[in-house]
């Protein structure tokens, strides 16, 4: 890789990673010539993260980090957000969008730390463990089979069948489950798999739920007093997903009148900020729970494929103008072109604007070797490969253009 591929000084682009970040995304970035590379091993406020961004071009944060319209309005050089994690609701996105800020995360890189644990959980809560190890460490023998069952010959039921949901299906059916899914979207099912055409269907044959689903305001308090009454009894409920997704009252309530025979929680609606604080849940204490603090990407490979990933989508955005993956700038792939110089346009998704920089340009005869553009609702992506003699002038007359919400000029 040329690392001298940017027009912009490599030592004056300011990356700073915040909650203790993978190192190698540190090291990946100093490799390819940036100096100005900062990693703060916790979240910030949003007070100290407005400070912190006002010359930031490029951020990294995991799950804990809320990045708001303030923060995004007062961050004037940031270019890019990478989420080193699975999800983005941490961030305003429609504010991104606005702010033309491209934002990408790792969705593909914790599937199969997740999926593992979730099958792990299953077999351990199908068998008791969590009651009989408490036994054991109070020093009570308490050997006994009864309420103990195999996972295999289970039905398992995934509520969302996407990139973890998937692999949930194949790990299970490989240890001798059947399984069942529910997902809004037509998917087409791995393996023996069968789609079930409603969730009432799904939790009255399951012995095992595990939820894949995002936190909507439909999903919030998806499993409650009313859905409980619809799983199987003796159901084991799992929730690797989102905090907002159970109601922990009623789902305690279930599991103590013995309607449901056990749960695993990794994730819950008010979490702490970092490792050691006090935290507290009405499913302490339950019978046959498993808590666990939101660890289900966490583990030494998950964190190594997060880093690589979202460090080449920030590297390819920053050095080539890729925006594949992005969830607020439309996304496009773009070949190199020798011999000229490159230019990002965002702009606002209104008529006239790809006419008005057409115009502009060949009004003052600079000649367009390379064009791309791709909208979204919000706004407008274009790249623009133009002669090496007068790309500065093409920067300026870019900049005037109605509507510009960014323009860099790439190299």
């Amino acid at each position: 890789m040329n690392t001298t591929r940017t027009s912009y000084p490599k030592e004056k682009i300011r990356i700073l990673f915040l909650e203790n970040i993978s190192e190698l995304a540190v090291k990946y970035f100093r490799s390819q010539g940036y100096t100005k590379v900062e990693k703060i091993n916790k979240s910030l406020s949003e007070e100290d993260l407005i400070k912190e961004i006002k010359d930031v071009h490029i951020l990294g944060i995991r799950s804990k980090t809320r990045i708001t319209k303030v923060v995004l309005d007062a961050a004037k050089k940031l270019q890019a957000i990478g989420c080193f994690c699975a999800g983005v609701n941490q961030v305003d996105l429609k504010a991104a969008t606005k702010n033309g800020v491209v934002v990408f995360n790792a969705p593909f890189s914790n599937t199969r730390s997740v999926a593992e644990l979730v099958i792990g959980a299953a077999i351990m809560l199908l068998r008791r463990v969590p009651d009989k190890d408490k036994a054991a460490h109070n020093g009570v023998w308490a050997k006994d089979s009864k309420g103990s069952y195999e996972l295999r010959g289970k039905t398992m039921g995934i509520i969302g069948y996407g990139n973890i949901g998937m692999q949930v299906s194949v790990m299970a059916e490989v240890l001798g489950m059947k399984v069942v899914f529910y997902d809004e979207q037509t998917r087409l099912p791995l393996g023996n798999a069968e789609n079930k055409k409603s969730i009432k269907e799904l939790m009255g044959i399951s012995d095992v739920i595990t939820m894949h689903m995002p936190e909507t305001p439909q999903t919030k308090n998806f499993i409650n007093k009313t859905t409980l009454k619809l799983c199987k009894k003796g159901c084991i409920l799992i929730n690797f997903a989102r905090g907002r997704l159970i109601d922990a009252e009623a789902l305690k309530a279930a599991i103590l009148e013995g309607h449901i025979g056990g749960a695993a929680i990794d994730v819950f609606p008010d979490e702490p900020e970092k490792s050691g604080e006090t935290f507290t849940s009405v499913l302490q204490h339950v019978p046959n729970v498993l808590l666990t603090p939101h660890i289900g990407g966490s583990t030494e490979e998950a964190q190594q494929n997060i880093g690589e990933d979202v460090s080449v989508k920030l590297f390819n955005f920053l050095e080539k103008g890729i925006t594949l993956g992005s969830h607020t700038v439309p996304g496009l792939v773009l070949p190199p072109q020798e011999g000229s110089h490159r230019i990002l346009h965002i702009h606002s998704n209104v008529p006239g604007v790809l006419s008005e920089i057409n115009t502009q340009l060949s009004k003052n005869k600079i000649n367009i070797l390379g064009q791309y553009l791709k909208t979204n609702e919000e706004i407008g992506y274009v790249v623009l490969d133009v002669d090496q003699q007068l790309s500065s002038q093409a920067l300026q007359l870019l900049k005037e253009v109605k509507h510009t919400i960014k323009v860099r000029m790439l190299y």
